[in-house]
């Protein structure tokens, strides 16, 4: 089992910053994929961003390219999302998750093409942007 908890959420208006942490415990396998998503209201469910542990190789989804940046702290188990430039359609509830291999449980995100299978997933932190 992995826990995942999102911090860092918050209300900003637009042209602004904020920096998403997640904390992750539990037994992790050796390579995964650490991703975030987003859920806004009335829309489908958003793959943001992903970073592969294992080459740090990071995928961005056109929405938010330019704009947000994922990163890792393998040491402290930790996950980031840096988010500049807010815009009011990023206003969302921002979830990170870990992902390996396609199993019976989980939820599939497809982000600049690729998809990817996420195990786990926290439940998440508000961002509203106003405009």
């Amino acid at each position: 089992q992995v826990q995942l908890v999102e911090s860092g959420g918050g209300s900003v208006q637009a042209g602004g910053s904020l920096n998403l942490s997640c904390v992750i415990s539990g037994d992790t396998h050796v390579h995964y994929r650490l991703v975030w998503f987003r859920q806004r209201p009335g829309k489908e469910r958003e793959g943001v961003a992903v970073i592969t542990n294992w080459d740090g190789r990071t995928y961005y989804a056109d929405s938010v390219k330019g704009r947000f940046g994922i990163a890792e702290d393998n040491a402290e188990r930790m996950l980031y999302l840096h988010m500049n430039n807010l815009r009011p359609e990023d206003t969302a509830m921002y979830h990170c998750g870990i992902g390996y291999n396609e199993g019976p449980f989980g939820l599939a995100l497809v982000i600049a093409g690729t998809r990817f299978w996420v195990n786990y997933w926290g439940q998440g932190t508000q961002v509203t942007v106003s405009s």
